[in-house]
C-alpha cells in the first residue's frame, strides 16, 4: 500500500454482487449497485487493498493515481 493507491473497476462486467469487497472495505468505499459493485467516495479509498485480495471475480484493482 503506497500513498496514492486508490480501488478502480478493473473488470466491472465480471462482477456477480457477492458483496464480499463490501464487506472487507475498511472506509465503506464500495456498495452494491444495482447490476455491479460501485465505488462509492474514491476519497475515502486507502489504497488497502483487501477488495481486491478478497474478490474471487478479479473485478477490483488497486492503482497508482496522480494526484
Amino acid at each position: 500500500m503506497a500513498k496514492g493507491d486508490k480501488v478502480t473497476l478493473a473488470n466491472s462486467g465480471w462482477c456477480k454482487r457477492c458483496g464480499i469487497c463490501v464487506h472487507v472495505c475498511p472506509t465503506d468505499v464500495l456498495k452494491l449497485g444495482q447490476d455491479r459493485v460501485e465505488i462509492d467516495d474514491i476519497d475515502k479509498c486507502i489504497g488497502c487493498e483487501n477488495c481486491e485480495l478478497s474478490c474471487p471475480d478479479f473485478v477490483l484493482k488497486v492503482v497508482k493515481v496522480n494526484e
